[in-house]
């Protein structure tokens, strides 16, 4: 993992224990358990048996609780009420279901409030949060560390031992949210100091010479805020480095929390959280003491999506990240908390169409989840949130749409168990497609603050090629610097801004040891400070790549420029860069107008037994990205599908599963037996068949 520079008394010494390996907590035979969120202090305690009946008879598996309710736990300070859960935990065990227990420190009472108001973050106009919300914390306080303690050691040492609760949830949609309150302005300085030591080489990093920015010594740091002195304004390295802080302040208080379970929980019972699907100001891979990572995944949020029936079925992308991402965290991952119908809080709620709730499920499967569960059983009847559909509707009993999805997907579930063969492998040339992804929140953060135009999204352009890679059907990692390099055919470096000597040489042992590596725009056009290079444009990269970045371009909206390659034509606008090759390199494409036509913009180089190419462009869409990455597999002479945008065909413990975002069918090419479905993929339809060596499959 990354190295992290953390404040000083957030530390915990680590509680050795005969902790199980991630993979452990969950036996491959179950292939996806399924549950549901459930909330006994929102329905008349009358009603609880009725429902945890309910659940077990509709064939969830476990339940999950707790995650909002600590002013009922701890109704007065230091007095805890763990009667009314322990009866619904006991109803549980009854009923056959497993319990998943969450810490409640998304809520704080309103009793911690009132006698410490100073535990509520500062926003960036530094006013303070206040009591009635969640995420409101400011996790730098001291007395939030402290009252932290207390409530999840007294739930650790009361459910510990309990065997029907199988693990714990940490928190709840853990968000690095900014904090400008006096308790963060002093962890960031400690952070800061224990980063740079002196404060000449945080003057040094930051660059404070410029604009007369310069500091004495530590005490004198304030955060800088972005919002005082405009987004353009602001020293950036400073802002990266409030980014990172913020990112290890709340990858802190998990590890914080993880620590103090463990002092009293049984070790088969594991730790983890939900991270949100997309969350782009959170870094997983900055906490180190949970079992794995979780995420919620909220699919359909408004946005119209892919084609015309997009804004019924949700944007493919939530899931194929999470997917991809969260399982390449610690081996395993589930989907925590996934979307069951309309939400109350997008921009428009559409109804989804008939299906799409069990095609996300399918989804999830396909991408390795371990569990799935969803948020909520019953839509409440009152509070923020009640516009949010629940597996059953407002009378408590009848199953919503999503809920008879679910259930559908529970007894498909449990067919698909009885066909699980534990000796199939993942086909071979399926293994020869494997692609990892490098990623880093360091480089997204760092690039959009000086993006350079409006027209770049960084998040989007990563997604563009990890969407390339599943529609040529390759199974897909993400991966850090400190990970190995060689487990993997293909490594794809989407703009990767900040680089050092040490990566340059990892990527060229890579790729003369055999491997093909595909780098894209903006990939190293700074250090590690977040400086540019003295020497041009693409520093210590341009050996790598075979040329020198001499210059870029980008166009006001609604302009297009063109590209040529191979005498195809492409267009592009938000990004292009003008490479001059070396006498080693091959030039694949060039601008094919403005006043730099015939400037190289795609080389592709020989290292070793390996290849390079550096796509220096961003095309509109994404076809000449596509053509790049499809050629390196062929020369290669490694197969390659050609699925339509929102088509899904993902290899899982033995089974093909194909799921279809798209508004129109897809034939299938699999003309074998389907366990579910069939080749005619409609929209918001699955299908999944068994793998069999003599057979291939799409």
């Amino acid at each position: 993992m990354m190295l992290r520079f953390k404040i000083v008394w957030l530390l915990m010494v680590f509680v050795t224990s005969a902790q199980l390996l991630a993979q452990d907590f969950f036996s491959k035979e179950d292939l996806m358990s399924v549950g549901v969120y459930y909330y006994p202090e929102h329905w008349p305690e009358e009603q609880w048996e009725r429902d945890i009946k309910n659940i077990a008879n509709q064939g969830f598996e476990f339940i999950h609780m707790a995650e909002f309710a600590w002013s009922q736990m701890e109704p007065t300070e230091g007095n805890f009420d763990f009667m009314w859960l322990d009866k619904v935990v006991e109803l549980a065990d009854k009923n056959g279901l497993k319990v998943i227990l969450g810490t409640p420190t998304p809520c704080p009472p309103v009793w911690l409030s009132i006698k410490h108001p100073e535990i509520f973050l500062k926003d960036a106009n530094y006013q303070r949060k206040e009591h009635g919300t969640r995420a409101n914390m400011s996790l730098s306080n001291p007395i939030v560390l402290k009252y932290t303690q207390k409530i999840v050691a007294a739930m650790a040492q009361h459910y510990g031992s309990n065997k029907a609760v199988i693990g714990w949830q940490i928190d709840n949609e853990p968000e690095a949210k900014e904090d400008y309150s006096e308790s963060a302005q002093q962890a960031f300085r400690i952070w800061l100091k224990e980063k740079y030591t002196d404060i000449d080489s945080l003057n040094t990093s930051w660059g404070t010479a410029f604009w007369s920015q310069l500091y004495k010594t530590f005490s004198e740091v304030c955060i800088h805020n972005a919002n005082n002195v405009g987004w353009w304004g602001t020293n950036p390295i400073a802002l990266l480095d409030f980014k990172r802080f913020t990112a290890d302040t709340q990858a802190a208080f998990l590890d914080f929390q993880a620590d103090e379970l463990r002092k009293y929980i049984d070790k088969n019972q594991f730790v983890t959280t939900n991270y949100v699907a997309k969350g782009s100001q959170t870094d997983p891979l900055r906490s180190t003491k949970m079992d794995f990572a979780s995420f919620t995944a909220y699919p359909n949020y408004g946005s119209n999506n892919l084609g015309e029936l997009g804004f019924r079925l949700g944007d493919y992308s939530v899931l194929m990240y999470a997917n991809d991402y969260y399982k390449s965290v610690d081996g395993i991952t589930g989907v925590m908390e996934l979307q069951p119908g309309q939400v109350n809080w997008a921009s428009h709620n559409s109804l989804l169409q008939p299906g799409t709730v069990r095609m996300w499920l399918w989804h999830c499967f396909a991408g390795g989840s371990s569990y799935a569960c969803t948020y909520r059983y019953r839509q409440v009847l009152f509070g923020a949130e009640q516009y949010h559909h629940g597996i059953v509707a407002t009378d408590g009993v009848s199953l919503s749409q999503g809920g008879k999805e679910y259930v559908e997907v529970i007894k498909e579930m449990n067919q698909l168990r009885k066909n699980y063969n534990s000796k199939l492998q993942m086909p071979k040339e399926l293994q020869k497609r494997k692609a990892a992804i490098l990623w880093s929140f360091d480089n997204l953060w760092n690039l959009e603050r000086q993006k350079q135009t409006f027209k770049w999204d960084t998040w989007k352009h990563m997604q563009r090629y990890q969407s390339v890679l599943h529609s040529l059907g390759a199974p897909v990692a993400f991966i850090s610097e400190e990970d190995d390099f060689n487990q993997f055919p293909f490594l794809i470096v989407p703009a990767y801004e900040m680089v050092d000597s040490a990566l340059i040489k990892k990527w060229k042992d890579y790729v003369s040891k055999g491997g093909n590596l595909i780098v894209s725009a903006r990939t190293g056009a700074k250090d590690k400070n977040a400086h540019l290079w003295e020497s041009n444009l693409s520093g210590i990269m341009n050996e790598l790549i075979g040329g020198e970045v001499r210059t870029f371009d980008m166009l006001p909206g609604g302009t297009t420029g063109q590209i040529t390659m191979k005498g195809r034509s492409y267009s592009w606008n938000s990004w292009g860069e003008q490479i001059v090759a070396d006498g080693g390199s091959e030039v694949l494409a060039v601008y094919n107008d403005q006043f730099y036509k015939g400037a190289s913009c795609i080389l592709s180089a020989k290292i070793g037994k390996g290849k390079v190419w550096y796509i220096g462009v961003e095309s509109i869409d994404g076809q000449l990205e596509k053509d790049i990455i499809k050629h390196a597999y062929l020369q290669n002479k490694v197969t390659c599908e050609d699925y339509p945008e929102g088509v899904f065909v993902d290899y899982r413990d033995g089974f093909m599963v194909a799921v279809n975002y798209s508004s129109d069918d897809y034939i299938l090419g699999y003309e074998g037996n389907y366990l579910i479905g069939d080749k005619v993929l409609h929209p918001a339809d699955v299908a999944v068949w068994s793998v069999h060596k003599s057979e291939k499959h799409p």
